[in-house]
């Protein structure tokens, strides 16, 4: 008898399904059981994973976290162990780029298991026909009815997709985080936003707008956050929330920050084989779209996402999203990253409350990109 233990994020649609699908995988395989342990969404993005990889045989993981662990030797490759048939099954039936987000150096140190991206969230009931494109989503919001998550991170978010679908990517040039006349045109569309929706908006993360949006009358949409499709389906909440792709800007609905979440297997496991095992059952289309989706999950495997059940059961939440996560942009692949988002996430939010100029921000930003991504990245990672 195997016990692994697990490690995920604390919301249902990161803890319910894995406990879920981890009882059903036990009782078709009685000599392994899997013991799941959740951590905030916080620490879910920005906690380091040496302790975790010590601690668990399986993680749950955010992708920005493989080049450092990758470096480290914290999570084991996932390729050349007897599963390359199932690897790449899974690249075949990724959700946009998030298989590939999972990969370093030319290895693959996690399994999308959910996939997500920044996109639009409606109250139905409420209003028939949501804004698609910016100047829509602004004359609603000066109507007093939307809302908009934009603590630090979701700030930072949010001006990467706003740059994104105006024709801009992050660090295109070395030593530069965005040009400064596409980052200042961004940031004009952000200040204008933040100005329209309620000042706490500066300190809230999707789950609490999505939230909000459900249990209150008061607001009917948000322009960009993390979809979640737990609150698509009946019962989970008071009122459905019903989500869409990204508003489109000038280049269309592109450069939405992806997100989502990937299940990996800790290189100090002493149960190498039954971790292996579990994690590629668990992002297979058939656990996807059967226990790991009814227990609350949202899936990462592309034959889930196009499931009539799962679309059904959701108000088309998959379907109505895909578009945006096909045309996603990715993280840079590079130990620098995360220390860089630490840093300047909360700048973000300084610049929306004007405690910072927009001037400053960029000088800073560029400063950030030069001195924690240009040096990763010169260094090999």
């Amino acid at each position: 008898m195997s016990t692994l233990r697990g490690i995920t994020w604390e919301h249902p649609r990161g803890l319910d399904c894995f406990v879920a699908a981890s009882a059903v995988y036990s009782e078709a395989h009685p000599g392994t059981t899997i013991e799941w342990a959740a951590r905030s969404l916080q620490a879910f993005a920005d906690a380091p994973l040496e302790t975790l990889a010590r601690e668990y045989d399986l993680l749950v993981i955010d992708h920005p976290h493989v080049p450092v662990a990758a470096r480290d030797g914290l999570l084991m490759t996932l390729d050349g162990r007897n599963h390359d048939d199932d690897l790449e099954l899974l690249a075949e039936q990724s959700v946009g780029r998030s298989h590939a987000s999972y990969a370093s150096g030319g290895h693959q140190y996690g399994l999308a298991t959910d996939a997500a991206a920044q996109v639009s969230a409606s109250r139905p009931d409420l209003i028939a026909r949501p804004p698609d494109d910016w100047d829509g989503v602004l004359e609603l919001a000066r109507e007093g009815r939307v809302l908009w998550p934009a603590k630090p991170i979701d700030a930072l978010s949010s001006l990467i997709t706003i740059a994104g679908a105006h024709g801009a990517s992050p660090v295109d040039e070395p030593g530069v985080f965005l040009r400064r006349e596409k980052l200042l045109e961004a940031l004009d569309l952000m200040h204008r936003l933040a100005d329209a929706v309620p000042a706490d908006c500066l300190a809230q993360n999707p789950i609490e707008v999505a939230e909000a949006l459900a249990h209150s009358d008061r607001h009917c949409y948000a322009p960009l956050l993390f979809g979640y499709s737990n609150y698509a389906r009946a019962g989970f909440r008071g009122n459905r929330l019903r989500y869409h792709d990204a508003p489109a800007g000038p280049d269309g609905i592109a450069g939405s920050l992806l997100g989502g979440a990937g299940i990996a297997v800790s290189g100090a496991t002493p149960h190498e084989r039954e971790a292996l095992d579990f994690a590629f059952w668990v992002a297979s289309a058939e656990a996807q779209r059967g226990s790991y989706f009814d227990a609350g999950g949202q899936p990462g495997n592309a034959e889930a996402w196009d499931d009539d059940r799962a679309n059904g059961l959701t108000l088309d939440f998959f379907r109505d999203t895909w578009e945006t996560l096909d045309r996603a942009w990715v993280r840079p692949s590079t130990t620098g990253w995360l220390a860089f988002q630490d840093l300047v996430a909360p700048w973000v939010t300084e610049a929306l409350a004007r405690e910072l100029s927009d001037d400053e921000l960029g000088r800073r930003l560029d400063e950030a990109a030069a001195e924690l991504l240009l040096v990763a990245e010169r260094a090999g990672s």
